[in-house]
């Protein structure tokens, strides 16, 4: 039996972000600034610490502003809120990232829903959720929309595929299934409460599986050919102890001798992620600038 086809996350994410690197360039000479992007960390979390860091670092290789606003843990609501509300008055900043999870006091909902939809480019807030769901033009959620370049780059058009999503966050998977829904795919969104989820996922053309769960979706669950977007990230022990080890939602060495195309983890829908984001705040400039964007296809 043939071996799936490795869809490459890390290397289309490399040509993205050079393209947006031109873009951002032609931007800046057109407009008289860089396109900027804020990002809010509020604590000490590692994982966002890391996160933060390569997201500024990308930003400007990018050839775009950058402003890390570090708080403390124990930040308040109000001087968060103030935080963001400077942010969205200030004509520097395209784009408003504030990093979650935020600390346990804080209301996440309530923070997002300040940013300005014009700047929002994690596509959260309840206006750039309801353009989605509209088929409007906005800002979508950056890790689905790096799922559907890798599945258009992989299969050309998606018109009248079936897909089924596993997961409904708001993160992933509702705005994976609106996306797919757009591009005139047939989707099923699966969830934990999914009764026989192994023979709904075998009959997808295309499978995004979003759950959180360590090898959750298994080679029998596969449609022989199926395109699989693998988004989970989950670290495991490894053979050596005291080591772990990163593996997706779907078991991959599995998975791999009946998909028709497969991503790894790592290097799959990891690397589009920031990818998307520094293409986000790009668009975002130029809407909020009032300059056209030359690269039609970002």
């Amino acid at each position: 039996m043939s071996q799936a086809a490795v869809i490459d996350g890390k290397a289309f994410a490399a040509d993205l972000r050079a393209r947006v690197g031109v873009a951002a360039a032609a931007f800046e000479a057109k407009a008289g600034r860089k396109a900027g992007l804020a990002v809010v960390l509020v604590g000490e979390d590692p994982a966002s610490q890391v996160y933060v860091r390569n997201k500024g670092k990308q930003t400007v290789e990018a050839g775009m502003a950058s402003f890390e606003h570090k708080l403390p843990a124990d930040t308040t609501q109000a001087d968060l809120i103030a935080l963001v509300e400077r942010l969205n008055a200030d004509p520097a900043v395209d784009g408003i990232l504030v990093q979650l999870p935020l600390p346990k006091h804080l209301d996440e909902q309530a923070v997002v829903e300040r940013i300005s939809p014009n700047k929002d480019v994690d596509g959260l807030t309840p206006t750039s959720t309801g353009r989605l769901a509209l088929g409007l033009p906005g800002l979508v959620p950056c890790t689905p929309l790096g799922c559907l370049m890798l599945l258009k780059d992989r299969l050309g058009s998606l018109s009248g595929k079936e897909a089924v999503v596993i997961g409904r966050s708001i993160l992933v998977g509702k705005p994976m299934a609106q996306l797919l829904l757009a591009e005139s795919c047939t989707v099923t969104i699966a969830h934990s409460r999914t009764q026989n989820l192994p023979d709904v996922v075998r009959r997808a053309d295309i499978v995004v599986a979003a759950v959180g769960r360590p090898e959750m979706v298994k080679a029998d669950w596969i449609k022989p050919g199926a395109t699989v977007i693998d988004v989970g990230i989950n670290r495991v022990p490894a053979a050596e102890e005291g080591k772990t080890r990163l593996v997706g939602d779907v078991d991959y060495a599995g998975a791999s001798s009946v998909a028709g195309a497969i991503t790894p983890v790592p290097g799959g829908v990891g690397p589009m992620t920031i990818a998307v984001l520094l293409r986000n705040t790009l668009v975002a400039a130029h809407r909020n600038a009032g300059v056209a964007l030359e690269d039609q296809a970002l």
